[in-house]
């Protein structure tokens, strides 16, 4: 049996920024519950929304939440926003599948 070397590495990015976010600590306002139910979701983004608007980094947030594809609530978007600004998550689900193209 032949010997297998693993090597993994981390791509640098300039992740500095979210040392300084406003957010930080408070993952469960910028990512949905399981099952979370529009009600529930409209009032944690509004929430969400509100501690963005005071973030002194809300803009390179949300430039990085769209160069990345990424879910939940980046920089003052949700998913729904930046999808309907032209940018597509990787692995859309729910409405935004039926509606991808």
């Amino acid at each position: 049996m032949a010997a297998v070397e693993i090597v993994i590495t981390r791509e640098e990015t300039d992740d500095d920024w979210m040392r300084r976010a406003a957010c930080k600590g408070l993952t469960h306002l910028f990512f949905p519950a399981p099952a979370e139910r529009p009600q529930a979701r409209e009032r944690r983004e509004a929430t969400a929304r509100q501690v963005c608007a005071g973030c002194v980094v809300n803009d390179t947030c949300q430039v990085y939440a769209r160069d990345h594809h990424e879910y939940g609530f980046w920089g003052g978007e949700s998913e729904d926003e930046r999808h309907a600004a032209g940018y597509r998550l990787i692995a859309p689900i729910g409405v935004r599948a039926r509606n991808a193209g």
